[in-house]
């Protein structure tokens, strides 16, 4: 496998980290807004995760098709401090901005060193990822 196969398969597992999150989160919230929210930002990495597997699998490698141990675990975070403090959904949503802090530099960092042929994929990824990234960072900061 090239190390750009292998870069894009990392931000596919990155990418479905958050996927799987934001599923999960949407099940455990109750307030319908952030259901919504929950709902889309999943759809989006679900797109994004799709592009980046294109690309994989034009290149006739197998995608990604997991996680992270760091995603799993940051989930795991989240319903336990969820558990215990009275804002669960704002537990959830500053582990969502984290896990967007988390999308965004790996992005960031693969395009910055990318072959054209993958910067030209990543740049056009790049708007959708950096607007759920600071959608999230706006909301968070709107619940403090």
């Amino acid at each position: 496998m090239t190390d750009k196969i292998q870069q894009l398969n990392e931000l596919i597992e990155i990418t479905r980290d958050g996927q799987r999150f934001y599923q999960h989160a949407h099940e455990e919230v109750k307030d319908v807004r952030l259901q919504a929210l929950f709902r889309d930002m999943a759809q989006t990495k679900t797109e994004l995760i799709r592009a980046l597997s294109v690309k994989v699998a034009a290149n006739q490698q197998k995608p990604a098709d997991g996680g992270t141990v760091v995603g799993k675990l940051r989930q795991v975070y989240a319903d336990t401090k969820a558990t215990l403090v009275s804002d669960e959904e704002g537990a959830y949503v500053a582990q969502l901005e984290e896990a967007e802090d988390r999308i965004l530099h790996a992005f960031e960092a693969v395009l910055k060193d990318a072959d054209p042929d993958i910067h030209a994929l990543l740049a056009t990824q790049m708007p959708t990822v950096r607007a759920n990234h600071d959608r999230m960072r706006n909301l968070k900061q709107s619940m403090q």
